[in-house]
C-alpha cells in the first residue's frame, strides 16, 4: 500500500469488514521530551494513528485497501 496517498480523514478496509480512519500521521515533539533525550527525538515521525470505524477480525493475509 502507497502510504503518501493517505492524509488525515482517509479509510482503509482491512479484510472483509474492518475499517479504520486516520486521525494522525506521525507525533509531534515535545520540547521537554527532546531536551531529556539530548536532542534526539523519540517519538516517531511516521506512522498512522487510526480509529475503529467498523470492528471485525482480521488475520495475515487479508486484503487493505483505501477506500476514502
Amino acid at each position: 500500500m502507497d502510504f503518501s496517498q493517505l492524509s488525515v480523514g482517509s479509510k482503509i478496509k482491512l479484510g472483509d469488514e474492518v475499517i479504520i480512519e486516520i486521525t494522525q500521521i506521525g507525533k509531534e515533539d515535545h520540547p521537554s521530551i527532546v531536551t531529556k533525550t539530548f536532542g534526539i527525538s523519540l517519538l516517531p515521525s511516521e506512522g498512522l494513528f487510526c480509529r475503529v470505524i467498523r470492528g471485525g477480525i482480521i488475520k495475515k493475509g487479508d486484503s487493505a485497501e483505501i477506500i476514502a
